[in-house]
């Protein structure tokens, strides 16, 4: 993880994960920020089990965002993953997450978007992420869906379309359009990413 982040040093990283990338020997920093959530997906992947894919993610999330919440948030997201791309609906999905993890699902997109702000925490951004996958109906709408609650829309969106790829997956369209603007050392191991898990 560090020696990609420090290949890209501008890629819009919290500032504690900066600084995490500078100096070698810092450890965890007890962060419920969203960027565990965030960079989850693949773990979600690598697995056919739902306890080796949350084994994973909490994995993935321990290195820097070792607070519970922010374990939680990539965990919930990549178990969310995984039920989307094993096939199962939407409504077993947020019944698993909503089980599991505690987060309240109760609210419309509507709902949301009047109040919703800027904050990069786990526990006001998972949820509004999932919502905008339950409500959308194909993977544009989703996208769509959750650039327009605002807030920390980015992570949201990622987030949201980690989850929408599981349950409708890109289409080739879209997909080759992002091909084309990673640099040559991400494309590579995107590649290796497919060829692995079997999707090329």
């Amino acid at each position: 993880m560090r020696r990609f982040g420090k290949m890209y040093p501008d890629a819009g990283y919290g500032g504690m994960f900066r600084l995490w990338l500078k100096i070698p020997h810092l450890k965890a920093y007890n962060s419920f920020g969203n960027g565990s959530a965030m960079r989850v997906s693949s773990a979600a992947w690598l697995y056919n089990d739902i306890e080796s894919v949350r084994h994973a993610a909490r994995l993935s999330a321990e290195v820097t965002h070792n607070h519970r919440e922010g374990i939680k948030g990539a965990e919930a997201v990549a178990a969310g993953i995984f039920l989307a791309r094993t096939g199962q609906s939407k409504a077993k999905i947020k019944e698993y997450i909503e089980r599991e993890f505690g987060y309240k699902l109760n609210r419309t997109c509507d709902e949301i978007r009047p109040g919703y702000h800027h904050i990069e925490t786990c526990m006001e951004t998972v949820p509004e992420a999932l919502t905008a996958f339950l409500e959308g109906n194909s993977f544009e709408d989703v996208i769509r869906t959750a650039v327009s609650l605002g807030g920390d829309c980015d992570t949201l969106t990622a987030i949201a379309g980690s989850i929408a790829e599981g349950f409708y997956g890109v289409p080739a369209e879209l997909r080759e359009e992002c091909y084309n603007r990673l640099p040559k050392p991400l494309l590579e191991v995107l590649r290796e990413f497919e060829e692995h898990i079997g999707r090329i």
